[in-house]
């Protein structure tokens, strides 16, 4: 299974943005996708996750103004990104795998700046 990410961009703050993650296939190895982030310097931190039946968790960062959704007929997740800071400006980075505690297939990363 392979993860193709698309949907980053420059926009200003405030704004808003919306990533997309297709996974090529399907079944428990992609039970929990969702998506990092990235920042060159800085760990990795968790900004969305998404379970095949709809459970999500949420980096705390960006708890009330990001929403993950998932269509599990097309195995893609989307990331509703409003209300965009600065701060938010990192790759992101898609990722799935079989269980909440268990990441096994990471995708290329797409680039999100916001402009202050």
């Amino acid at each position: 299974v392979q993860l193709q990410a698309s949907g980053g961009g420059l926009v200003q703050a405030g704004g808003s943005l919306r990533l997309s993650c297709a996974a090529s296939g399907s079944g428990s190895s992609i039970d929990v996708m969702g998506w990092y982030r990235q920042v060159p310097g800085k760990q990795r931190e968790l900004v969305a996750r998404i379970d095949s039946g709809g459970s999500t968790k949420y980096g705390d960062s960006v708890k009330g103004r990001f929403t993950i959704s998932r269509d599990n007929v097309k195995n893609t997740v989307y990331l509703q990104m409003d209300s965009l800071k600065s701060d938010d400006t990192a790759v992101y980075l898609c990722h799935a795998g079989p269980s909440w505690s268990i990441i096994t297939i990471w995708g290329k990363g797409t680039q999100v700046t916001v402009s202050s």
